[in-house]
């Protein structure tokens, strides 16, 4: 097989949820702890810090990651979904995984493959762990896929957890409360091992705090500990300022991000609270910095109020539950601009209502569909739009909607693309 043949043979033998949602979705550790015998326990080889959470995980695995390179460690990135191609998922020290590598995994798993029949992100979370261990890592930076406690990267023990924040997102698997969501992230949190909350919720301090005391884990709540204000940008436009003070002490940190986003400042106050408390490496302020302002040139991180242009502006953002896009949209109406155009694009299992009630009123709107399967038909979108007091109109891809977007837009307009990971993988 090659390359393409491949994701083929991964894409149509195994379930993947990036494809088809829920029926992917396996509930227990069976086929992840058959793989990992099978394949001599590899994630034992490396240390491992282990990311879960709603909104903000993603960035804060690249985040780790991007520091721990800066400080000279071998460090593996396993994150999710991929947005243009599946080798984003496994890195190290910022290089994908190669292609033969991919291929030499599954064409050599081919009898374990066809007994166990695992799903597609079970499949490649051991093809990460594996991978890491044959590349030398001294480190690997593990998010999770779905919640934590039943996710297939939770059989390892990491140095350290952490858990960004809960949100409502897969309550059709997760659970219907914030209490329950938290109740399964919570499930990373292992014995002895220290673990940070980036962000104090009243509905689920007690649940990370009782689960914490169970194990005997250290636990702590960043925001109590550090808090970040998002400022201007650079003059090249490629950083953006953020101020950290140490609650502690008063001192202010000042910041240079590769990350443009108002809401990473809730991610780096995560990121610093990690670094005070993890212990076994040797690691620098300096380097803390430096990896804040390389991250998206270490680690290849994408999709993150990503500008594309500037006249007029484009920005995309893979935000795609309701916390998240209330943020994204807070800093859209913060952002100078004459007209705003969206274009945007939801997954079928998405409460689509809910999601369109945050949207601005007076943006124009272009709707439209991935290319995948879980993408929600855009005129049942424009219909739910209009229903909600929004106006546009419906492109059957997301290439017609862009051009429409970009025809009808002046220098001094915004244009925005998001509401899902894969309408975001179609531009960037």
């Amino acid at each position: 097989m090659n390359y393409d043949e491949t994701l083929e043979f991964l894409y149509s033998q195994l379930p993947a949820y990036h494809r088809i949602g829920k029926p992917a979705y396996k509930n227990n550790l069976d086929n992840t702890l058959a793989l990992d015998e099978y394949s001599g326990n590899p994630h034992r080889l490396y240390k491992t810090i282990h990311i879960a959470g709603t909104n903000g995980k993603g960035s804060v695995s690249h985040l780790i990651a991007s520091v721990l390179m800066e400080s000279g460690y071998r460090t593996g990135l396993f994150t999710s979904p991929h947005l243009r191609d599946f080798r984003e998922r496994i890195r190290i020290n910022g290089k994908m995984i190669p292609r033969s590598t991919v291929i030499k995994f599954v064409r050599d798993h081919q009898p374990v493959i066809k007994s166990l029949k695992p799903s597609f992100f079970e499949m490649t979370a051991a093809m990460s762990f594996s991978y890491f261990a044959d590349a030398g890592a001294d480190v690997a930076v593990i998010e999770t896929g779905l919640g934590g406690r039943l996710d297939s990267t939770n059989i390892i023990t990491p140095v350290l957890s952490v858990i960004t924040n809960v949100g409502h997102d897969h309550m059709d698997m997760l659970g219907d409360s914030l209490q329950k969501i938290a109740a399964e992230k919570a499930g990373i949190i292992k014995q002895n091992v220290p673990v940070v909350i980036s962000e104090t919720q009243p509905e689920t301090a007690g649940i990370f705090l009782s689960k914490a005391e169970g194990t005997d884990s250290p636990l702590s709540f960043a925001d109590t500990n550090f808090s970040c204000i998002p400022g201007g940008y650079s003059k090249s436009g490629k950083t953006r300022n953020f101020a950290v003070t140490d609650l502690s002490s008063g001192r202010v940190i000042n910041v240079e991000s590769g990350l443009h986003g108002d809401y990473q400042a809730g991610n780096l106050k995560a990121l610093f609270e990690v670094f005070r408390v993890m212990e076994g490496f040797i690691i620098t302020e300096d380097d803390i910095l430096r990896g804040i302002r390389n991250v998206v040139r270490n680690t290849g991180i994408m999709g993150r109020w990503q500008v594309l242009g500037r006249s007029p502006l484009i920005v995309c953002d893979t935000g795609h539950n309701r916390e998240g896009l209330e943020f994204v949209i807070k800093q859209i109406r913060n952002q100078p601009k004459n007209r705003l155009h969206m274009v945007l694009g939801f997954v079928n299992d998405k409460d689509v209502r809910s999601l369109l009630s945050v949207m601005p009123e007076d943006a124009i709107y272009y709707f439209t569909r991935a290319s995948v399967e879980r993408a929600m038909d855009e005129n049942v979108l424009l219909s739910e739009a209009l229903r909600a007091g929004l106006e546009g109109k419906s492109y059957r891809d997301v290439r017609s909607a862009m051009i429409a977007a970009i025809g009808n837009a002046e220098e001094d307009d915004m244009i925005f693309i998001g509401g899902s990971t894969f309408v975001v993988a179609e531009v960037v």
